[in-house]
């Protein structure tokens, strides 16, 4: 007798993770869609040692504008916080524009591009909404063999005035998150996004960041990626995501993320301070009791104290904050410095907040049942 499908235990998706920072997202990734990383892009030396304390099995492809995505492994899912500087609103707002940071998001598509995968998760800040975006145009983008081909010197024209329009006049420039969304639609991809705080998931501190969550529109059982000529499909070996006996949501969890399932049944609980969180954290107390009693530990001194140059943020406290479990950053080996260490938590992404965020999307994108 054949076994039910549903019994069947599948093979767990394969992650490609870039720009992975201590892999804050990933295991957002890996709880919600029961999966693993296969490999990683990080080109931040320290954090890439996190990253390989946690994940020593998954090697690092170092600097992504130099990757041949030709020779990397097939993954089902593609994951990555492009950098911020450029579209945060506490940066200079140069936009989603070639030569800036945030224009690593061209290396990105261009991964998608070659790996075909089946699901692209991407995360990044507030200012995704607003930042500008600089593109190719009709009448002045030189196609040389590449329809995405972008002149030089770009152009940038007058925006649509309202701040959640996302540049559906075909005449005007994206904001970056339109950007984005468009880049994913010509790939060949629905996609739908979410913005929403940290303190929505009981974090004491808002740290509002946006999702977007991708699905190929055609499923792909031949794992058929790009070859040098652009548009012309190559055959690589790997098997299938697209056709496996449970949906992402239904996997089994990682044992890695175990923690974040009990912080997830914690969410909705009240919590009320007690006289010690009120004499030791005075109007904050509510904040903090919460979420000492979602990550299931007290919080850290909040400062380290040093008599010639003041008091100092303490990683570990930072490290609470972002829900992570203790010594995630702190205590990796090699052991990074204290400004490494508060570098990499501050650039990082909330795992629960992720989660949330991942789990909401892929509701929205999962296919229904027959």
């Amino acid at each position: 007798m054949l076994t039910p499908p549903e019994t069947l235990d599948p093979e767990p998706l394969k992650v490609g993770s870039l720009f992975s920072g201590y892999g804050g997202l990933d295991l957002a990734v890996e709880h919600v869609f029961g999966a693993r990383t296969a490999w990683f892009s990080e080109i931040n030396e320290p954090v890439a040692h996190v990253f390989s304390h946690h994940w020593p099995d998954a090697p690092n492809l170092g600097d992504i504008t130099m990757i041949d995505w030709r020779t990397v492994e097939p993954v089902d899912i593609l994951c990555g916080g492009f950098p911020c500087q450029d579209v945060s609103t506490v940066g200079k707002m140069a936009g989603l524009a070639p030569g800036t940071r945030s224009g690593l998001w061209a290396n990105m598509a261009d991964a998608v591009d070659q790996l075909r995968p089946e699901w692209v998760v991407i995360e990044n800040v507030r200012g995704l909404l607003s930042a500008s975006a600089i593109r190719a145009t009709p009448e002045d983008a030189t196609l040389q063999g590449d329809e995405r081909a972008t002149p030089d010197p770009a152009t940038l024209r007058h925006l649509e005035p309202g701040l959640w329009g996302l540049g559906n006049q075909p005449a005007r420039p994206l904001r970056a998150l339109g950007a984005v969304l468009g880049d994913l639609a010509d790939l060949g991809y629905d996609a739908r996004w979410i913005g929403l705080p940290a303190s929505l998931v009981g974090a004491p501190h808002p740290r509002f960041r946006v999702f977007i969550l991708a699905r190929a529109t055609l499923p792909n059982p031949a794992r058929l990626r790009r070859g040098t000529g652009r548009g012309e499909p190559g055959s690589s070996a790997g098997t299938t995501g697209n056709d496996r006996a449970l949906a992402p949501g239904d996997r089994p969890r990682p044992e890695r993320t175990q923690w974040l399932t009990e912080m997830e049944s914690q969410i909705r609980d009240t919590v009320e301070p007690d006289r010690r969180h009120l004499h030791r954290w005075g109007r904050y107390a509510a904040a903090i009791a919460r979420w000492e009693h979602i990550t299931g530990r007290a919080a850290p001194a909040p400062a380290l104290l040093n008599d010639s140059a003041g008091p100092r943020p303490a990683s570990a406290f930072v490290e609470w904050l972002m829900g992570l479990p203790s010594g995630w950053v702190t205590h990796s080996l090699p052991a990074l410095t204290l400004n490494q260490q508060l570098a990499a938590l501050g650039n990082g992404v909330l795992p629960l907040q992720a989660t949330l965020a991942l789990t909401r999307l892929l509701s929205l994108l999962k296919p229904t049942r027959n």
